[in-house]
């Protein structure tokens, strides 16, 4: 295989060499591909474990409250305080399309019961009535039940 300069052809070779493009194409890949799982973390929380916990893919567009073990209350992996839970949430579910009111309650194992019932209490007072809390599947014993 020869390479063809032009010269004594008459003119320049004008193709477009795509390697350094599939090289810089395939870096990215690799970075996004690394970054991606990073990024849809949120807030760590230990979820409680639950035998009949069906797995729910999580979007962009949902609404998550995370409520930490130390009563920390997050909306959207952004902290906030206990007492304007409510109006965040109705400010966020306003701006949606659709109109579709649904939160989502990640709260650690640890969390007292009253917590999450005050998180609960709020959401129903700001006029939201779809709301859904997480937990993890728990893993079975390798003998079986």
């Amino acid at each position: 295989m020869s390479m063809d300069l032009g010269g004594a052809k008459g003119g320049v070779k004008s193709d477009i060499n795509v390697t350094p493009l599939v090289d810089v194409m395939l870096v990215l890949l690799i970075i996004m591909m690394l970054v991606a799982p990073m990024l849809e973390q949120g807030v760590q929380v230990k979820l409680p474990k639950a035998a009949n916990a069906t797995p729910k893919p999580q979007s962009q567009d949902q609404t998550i409250i995370a409520i930490g073990a130390n009563r920390s209350m997050y909306v959207n992996a952004k902290p906030v305080q206990e007492a304007e839970l409510g109006t965040k949430v109705s400010e966020l579910l306003e701006g949606k399309a659709g109109g579709e009111k649904v939160v989502i309650i990640r709260a650690d194992e640890e969390v007292e019961y009253g917590a999450v019932m005050a998180a609960m209490d709020q959401l129903r007072q700001a006029g939201i009535e779809d709301i859904g809390l997480i937990t993890e599947r728990k893993k079975e014993a390798a003998g079986g039940k």
